[in-house]
């Protein structure tokens, strides 16, 4: 048996009617930019983010830029993050001429380390971002104390966690401001880029209204500095809409899987993902952890089953950034890039794949254990 990693014409495939027909309506319609598809799809994702403001843009990385514009993080300001989830946010912050400032993540949820955040605060930071990895929120109660503390905004960035809660809270209704993709293999995925922004804060949500169009306060009227052209399809908010009728159902799907892999590789000889008390996590990757990867791996590629790394290398060790690498170290996000691989989790796997996956990882223990 063949398992893919993901399979976006799967996707396509079970919810195709509603799809074709989102997508003929906007055609057919002639309103191709800011139109009725973008100003109803906010109005519903701010509705289930349960925040008063959502604010559609071209992709997950302008959100965070022009989310830290928003905050009044200017050239030669410091942004508090993580190193282990990728570049999109790092280079957010290069983008408005800030500058990022790692600190490391806790070994059991991967998320920043609330009790290191402290020590990187100066002067100079104006923003912390922390990023809701893998499906998982970071600890928001514990950040929030401490930004509160020395008055310094959080930008959440949840493009891996759209509809995670903590506490009761949803994922992106807990900063001044919150970061979403809609990249296509993301829990609530377009059919191309796209991305948001959510708030509570009127004026935050007036200002990126502003951004997003080079600035304008109205049609060919630039009253705000720093303003791109970033603006999220119509085409792409009318294929939104429909998934987030569908979101609820495709992420059980993806915490039953978890459950399931969880209970089956319990004995595997992987570190599994670990939900804390409180925590509803919505499985956007299911990542195992073993100084054995590539063995692993290569079992699992042989058995049929793809597998990925999130993430290979850390930002700090990317040859453009190493500059950024902090005096202090981060064992544990380098530990974990040398040790974390996923295994295939999206709601159209079927019964019988996941099972694979998990006799075939199971079996891949036995592999890696007689070489």
């Amino acid at each position: 048996m063949q398992i893919p990693f993901g399979d976006f014409k799967r996707q396509y495939i079970e919810l195709q009617r509603e799809l074709d027909d989102a997508m003929q309506r906007v055609v057919q319609s002639g309103a191709y930019i800011l139109g009725p598809s973008v100003k109803a799809f906010e109005a519903d994702f701010a509705a289930y983010c349960e925040t008063p403001y959502c604010i559609g843009v071209g992709n997950g990385t302008d959100a965070i830029q022009l989310g830290l514009i928003a905050l009044g993080v200017r050239s030669g300001d410091e942004v508090i993050t993580v190193a282990n989830s990728g570049v999109p946010g790092t280079a957010a912050i290069i983008a408005v001429g800030a500058v990022p400032v790692f600190v490391d993540v806790d070994p059991h949820t991967r998320n920043m380390n609330p009790a290191l955040l402290e020590q990187a605060i100066t002067p100079r930071t104006k923003a912390i971002m922390p990023v809701h990895l893998y499906g998982l929120m970071a600890d928001m109660p514990a950040i929030m104390a401490i930004a509160q503390r020395h008055s310094i905004p959080v930008i959440e960035d949840v493009a891996q966690a759209q509809g995670a809660r903590l506490a009761g809270a949803r994922a992106g209704s807990i900063g001044a401001v919150a970061a979403f993709s809609f990249y296509p293999s993301k829990n609530l995925g377009a059919i191309g880029d796209g991305g948001a922004l959510t708030t509570h804060d009127s004026g935050i949500d007036a200002e990126l209204r502003k951004l997003r169009v080079y600035g304008w306060e109205r049609k060919y009227y630039s009253t705000v500095a720093s303003g791109i052209n970033s603006r999220l399809d119509e085409l792409q908010a009318a294929i939104l809409s429909v998934k987030l009728r569908h979101l609820e159902a495709s992420t059980a799907r993806r915490v039953q899987i978890a459950a399931y892999y969880n209970t089956q590789l319990a004995d595997s000889g992987l570190l599994l993902p670990q939900t804390p008390a409180g925590y509803a996590a919505v499985y956007h990757l299911y990542v195992v952890q073993t100084p054995m990867r590539d063995a692993y791996m290569a079992a699992l590629k042989e058995a049929g089953v793809t597998t990925d790394i999130h993430y290979p290398l850390p930002t700090h060790h990317q040859p453009i950034y190493t500059q950024y690498a902090p005096s202090w170290g981060l064992p544990v996000t380098e530990k974990q890039a040398q040790e974390v691989f996923s295994l295939p989790n999206f709601p159209e796997l079927s019964d019988a794949e996941v099972e694979y996956v998990a006799t075939a990882t199971r079996q891949a223990r036995l592999s890696v254990k007689g070489k």
